[in-house]
């Protein structure tokens, strides 16, 4: 699979850029004297399939371990379910309306310009930056060199041949690869094992050091092809899988634009669907072995007291469901969802979950309030910091999530016909395509949490919905917290 030492990176800057980088906040101390470290980890196209989620079949012990330290947000939601222009809010701290980052191919800084972007915040402070693996999208106009002391960019998306033992194909989701590979790959060789253990080389050294750093680790699975080293496949026999309880005539009624990719001409076979749910949840528990590597070094090094580890998605995931759509790209909330634990030292509710709403955009707030930093006066998500010490208190009414059509169903759309918005509350989801012109839904989470049942057009909901469309057309500076 290679190894690291031979793989791009990216240090310094230019003595005007260096010279440029003293007009930022200054840092602020933690009453010990020591600045607060960030371990900040993304997993590439991860839904809420893991143990402290719930889920019953698929194994994540160290997801579960780092819950145990810190936070598990029980409703965070992505901005946009798709890797780029997800990617590029959540870093930027700036929603997808204003970062107009919309397909795979925007370049990150096209409609932000100079924006100081989450790790650039960091290192304008004297905290040394660095990252391994898909932090930002994967591509030279994506990438955000500024950011960055040190990169080892993202590499590796399909394994090579002579590393698979056994592959398969079905006659998936048109638009769009599906394709599960077994490795006979040690994990330490694997890209995402290279990247753990990149990060894990950093943290050791800084350590040493007594520097400050924020540290990205990217990971790329699960994301397809699915693929892990044997040993993990070996814990999904294939006839244990569990089908998604959903049917053909569930897809017949969804909306069009709802939907992105046009499922097969004819429906999986259900072996078919369950050697693919085992491949996707044996990349979960791969990658979670990954980030296994992390907590160790974190135990190892003692960084637990100085040191937020940030562990999300990018954006969810469909395994079938909605008469069998899978992937992203939707507004239903398997796509819109994603998992995120934040561990902070000293926080009153270690340890516990909150089923606050919350949104990816708050991530670059929340840390520069963590960590003592003035962020730019631009951002657009909330600092969830207090539900850290108290994840029942009141919080935001709605979380928002578009998604942006092309003129055909394929996720790599270099051109946006229409868009589609929803805002998530504790109770409903309300979504509409280009601005209702598309069509309209509404779904009741207490009594339909697969979202299989359509309200929108039902007279007993029509309150309802005026509310709802009201508070998505407001937008999200209508949904704060309340002031306290």
């Amino acid at each position: 699979m290679g190894s690291v030492s031979h793989l791009r990176r990216t240090r310094g800057l230019s003595r005007r850029q260096v010279l440029s980088l003293a007009v930022g906040a200054p840092v602020l101390l933690r009453a010990s004297g020591r600045r607060t470290n960030v371990l900040f980890i993304v997993s590439d196209d991860l839904n809420n399939a893991a143990g402290c989620y719930g889920h019953p079949v698929v194994q994540t012990p160290h997801m579960d371990r780092l819950g145990r330290h810190g936070m598990v947000f029980d409703r965070a939601y992505c901005q946009y379910s798709l890797c780029q222009p997800s990617r590029a809010s959540f870093l930027s701290g700036l929603r997808p309306e204003t970062t107009r980052v919309w397909t795979l191919q925007t370049p990150t800084r096209q409609h932000v310009g100079d924006a100081v972007f989450l790790p650039e915040l960091f290192r304008r402070n004297g905290y040394f930056t660095a990252h391994a693996g898909k932090i930002y999208h994967t591509g030279e106009e994506c990438e955000d060199p500024r950011s960055w002391d040190e990169e080892v960019r993202e590499w590796g998306k399909n394994p090579p041949p002579g590393e698979i033992l056994e592959s398969g194909t079905a006659a998936g989701p048109k638009g769009h690869s599906f394709e599960w590979d077994i490795l006979k790959t040690d994990d330490a060789r694997t890209p995402d094992g290279m990247v753990a253990r990149k990060a894990v080389e950093w943290m050791e050294k800084l350590a040493r050091e007594g520097r400050p750093f924020f540290l990205g680790a990217g990971f790329r699975r699960p994301h397809a092809p699915y693929a892990a080293p044997k040993k993990y496949f070996d814990l999904y026999p294939v006839e244990k899988m569990p089908l998604p309880r959903t049917s053909p005539e569930e897809f017949r009624r969804v909306l069009p634009a709802a939907v992105n990719h046009d499922p097969p001409d004819n429906p999986l076979s259900d072996d078919n669907t369950r050697r693919f749910l085992r491949a996707y949840f044996a990349s979960v528990t791969f990658m979670d072995a990954q980030l296994g590597v992390l907590l160790d070094a974190m135990d190892r090094l003692g960084l637990w007291d100085n040191t937020i580890v940030v562990f999300s998605g990018d954006n969810g995931y469909h395994l079938g469901e909605h008469g069998g759509l899978w992937h992203k790209n939707s507004l239903f909330e398997e796509s819109a969802r994603i998992p995120l634990i934040v561990a902070a030292p000293g926080r009153k509710a270690n340890g516990r979950h909150s089923a606050r709403l919350v949104e990816l955009v708050d991530l670059y707030p929340t840390l520069a309030d963590l960590c003592g930093l003035r962020p730019p006066e631009n951002l657009e998500g909330t600092s969830f910091a207090p539900l850290l010490d108290d994840p029942g208190r009141p919080w935001k009414s709605g979380a928002f999530t578009m998604q942006g059509r092309g003129k055909e169903r394929t996720e790599a759309a270099r051109e946006i016909d229409f868009i589609g918005k929803s805002v998530r509350t504790e109770r409903w989801r309300y979504t509409e395509w280009d601005e209702g012109r598309r069509g309209v839904e509404l779904y009741d989470h207490d009594r339909d949490p697969g979202e299989l049942k359509n309200l929108a057009d039902d007279p007993r909901y029509a309150k309802t919905r005026a509310q709802l469309s009201g508070l998505l057309r407001r937008g999200w500076r209508a949904a704060l917290p309340p002031r306290t």
